[in-house]
């Protein structure tokens, strides 16, 4: 049987308080995590040779970045893109130096 783990895959670093509770994964996809993440992660850090053709066409398809068919890629892909780095999006920019106002010139509050 491929991605065979001995015990349940956690990551509190991430999510405190569990897979199925975060809000980040459907129920089936904390399953898996849960039941065969111990393995996933082997398979994506090189620390775990792949067994079967399921577990070495899930190690092509997370190197590419796309899941075709293989569910355990999908959601491999899916956790790495919810622990990675979080963008921020900012509503507004900062004016650069030389963007075409060379003739703005701050005005300073005088007091009388």
């Amino acid at each position: 049987m491929s991605f065979e783990s001995p015990k349940p895959f956690q990551d509190f670093a991430h999510f405190p308080r569990g897979l199925r509770r975060c809000g980040e994964f459907t129920v089936a996809e904390a399953q898996l995590l849960e039941q065969c993440g111990h393995a996933m992660l082997g398979l994506y850090t090189g620390q775990r040779a792949a067994a079967t053709d399921e577990e070495q066409r899930f190690i092509e398809q997370v190197q590419q970045g796309a899941a075709q068919e293989s569910r355990h890629a999908k959601v491999w892909l899916k956790y790495l893109k919810v622990i990675g780095p979080k963008r921020v999006h900012r509503l507004c920019t900062p004016m650069a130096s030389g963007s075409g106002d060379e003739d703005y010139e701050p005005v300073e509050d005088v007091a009388e």
